[in-house]
C-alpha cells in the first residue's frame, strides 16, 4: 500500500508541477498575442490597413482564435480561468480597434474636406481667370455697340429714353392721331397701370426723338438704341421683341440727298464696300417723303435666297425727312429748321452682317450659336 500511496502521491505531484508550469507559460502566450495586436492596432495608418489588422488579430484564423481552440485540451477549472482570460483580451483588442477606427476616419474625413476646400483668398486673379469661363455680350448687344461706334464716327451722339410711352409720345406727337389708319402698322402691346393717359410698349424708338427735341433746341445729330415691342410672328426677318436704332438730323438746310448719303455711308462702312443700299419709295406718317432702305442681301449677295425672298435685298430700315407736323408738335420752327430721321432693327443688322439665315437663333439662346461671336 505504501509503494502504491507513494505512486499515487509521485503522480499527484506531477501533475501539480505540470500545471503550475503550464499556466504561466499560457499567460505569457496571451499575453504576447494581446501586446503585438495592440502594436498592429496602433501601427494602421489607413481605414482599409485598419481592416486588414482586425482580420489578423481577431478573425477566425488569428492567434487569439486558436488559442481559444486549445482550450479544449484543459479540464474544466482551467478552461474557465484560461476562457475568461482570452475573452477579456478579445474585448480589450476590439475596444483597441473601434478606437483606432475613430481616429483614421475622422483623420480622413478632415483630410478630404482639406483637399476639396476651395479658399478663394489663396487664388491669385490670373487662376481664376484660366479656370472659369468668362463670359460675354450677346451677339445683339456687339452689333449695337458697333453700330453706335458707326454713328459716333460719323459725327452723331446717343441718346437712350423709356421702354413704356404714353400714348403721346409714341403715336400723336409722331403724326399718328387716335383711330388714324397708320396705327394698324405698329400694333403693340397696352399696360393697364392706372393712369389717366394709355400707355404702351414703345414700338419704335421714336418717341426718344421727341423727348430730344422737346429738351434740347436744334441744331440736333443723334442716334437711339433701343428695344422695341410689337405683335409680329416670328418668322426668319422679323421678332415680336426686337432692338433698333433711329437717326434724327435737324439743322439748316438738310436735304433728302443728306439722307441718302447718311445711309449709304453708313451700309459701305458697317458691312463692307460690297454691300450696298437703296431707297425706294415708302410712306410713315412722321415722314415726308419717306422711303424704304433696302441693302444688298448679305446671304446669296443679291443673287436670291429664302432670307431676301428671292430678291437679292433686304428691307433694313425706313426713313425721310421730318414732317413738319412733327416739327410743330414740338415747338420747332418748320420754316427754319429741316432734318431728317431713319431707323433700322439692330437684329437685322446682325442677321444680315453675320449670315445668319433665320432671325429667330438670336432668342433662342443656343450656346452652340452664341460662342461663335
Amino acid at each position: 500500500m505504501t509503494g502504491a500511496d507513494g505512486d499515487v502521491r509521485s503522480r499527484s505531484d506531477g501533475d501539480v508541477r505540470s500545471r503550475s508550469e503550464e499556466v504561466p507559460s499560457r499567460s505569457e502566450e496571451v499575453a504576447r498575442i494581446e501586446r503585438d495586436a495592440a502594436d498592429a492596432i496602433g501601427a494602421a495608418t489607413t481605414s482599409a490597413a485598419l481592416a486588414e489588422v482586425q482580420t489578423a488579430v481577431l478573425g477566425k484564423r488569428s492567434a487569439l482564435a486558436l488559442a481559444h481552440r486549445d482550450l479544449a485540451a484543459l479540464d474544466a477549472d482551467a478552461r474557465r480561468t484560461a476562457g475568461k482570460v482570452l475573452h477579456d483580451v478579445r474585448t480589450r483588442l476590439e475596444t483597441l480597434v473601434a478606437a483606432r477606427a475613430q481616429e483614421l476616419g475622422a483623420a480622413e474625413r478632415a483630410a478630404m474636406l482639406e483637399q476639396d476646400r476651395l479658399d478663394l483668398t489663396e487664388v491669385t486673379e490670373s487662376e481664376v481667370r484660366s479656370a472659369i469661363s468668362r463670359g460675354r455680350l450677346h451677339l445683339v448687344n456687339q452689333t449695337q455697340r458697333e453700330l453706335e461706334d458707326v454713328f459716333v464716327a460719323m459725327g452723331f451722339t446717343v441718346a437712350e429714353g423709356p421702354e413704356a410711352e404714353t400714348d403721346w409720345y409714341n403715336f400723336e406727337a409722331l403724326n399718328i392721331p387716335p383711330a388714324h389708319p397708320a396705327r394698324s402698322m405698329w400694333d403693340t402691346f397696352y399696360l393697364e397701370l392706372g393712369q389717366p393717359e394709355t400707355v404702351v410698349l414703345r414700338t419704335h424708338t421714336s418717341p426718344v426723338q421727341i423727348h430730344l427735341m422737346e429738351d434740347s433746341p436744334p441744331p440736333v445729330h443723334a442716334v437711339m438704341p433701343g428695344r422695341c415691342y410689337r405683335r409680329e410672328t416670328p418668322d426668319a426677318r422679323h421678332l415680336a421683341v426686337f432692338h433698333q436704332m433711329e437717326g434724327l438730323v435737324v439743322d439748316h438746310g438738310i436735304t433728302f440727298a443728306d439722307l441718302a448719303g447718311t445711309i449709304e455711308t453708313f451700309t459701305t462702312r458697317y458691312f463692307g464696300a460690297d454691300i450696298h443700299s437703296r431707297l425706294r419709295p415708302g410712306y410713315f406718317p412722321f415722314t415726308e417723303p419717306s422711303a424704304e432702305v433696302e441693302v444688298t442681301c448679305t446671304i446669296c449677295r443679291g443673287a436670291g435666297c429664302r432670307t431676301c425672298s428671292g430678291t437679292g435685298w433686304v428691307e433694313l430700315a425706313g426713313c425721310g425727312m421730318v414732317d413738319p407736323a412733327v416739327f410743330e408738335a414740338v415747338g420747332i420752327d418748320p420754316e427754319e429748321w429741316t432734318g431728317f430721321a431713319f431707323g433700322f432693327g439692330i437684329d437685322r443688322c446682325a442677321q444680315m452682317r453675320h449670315v445668319i439665315a433665320d432671325m429667330r437663333v438670336l432668342t433662342e439662346n443656343d450656346v452652340r450659336f452664341l460662342r461663335q461671336f
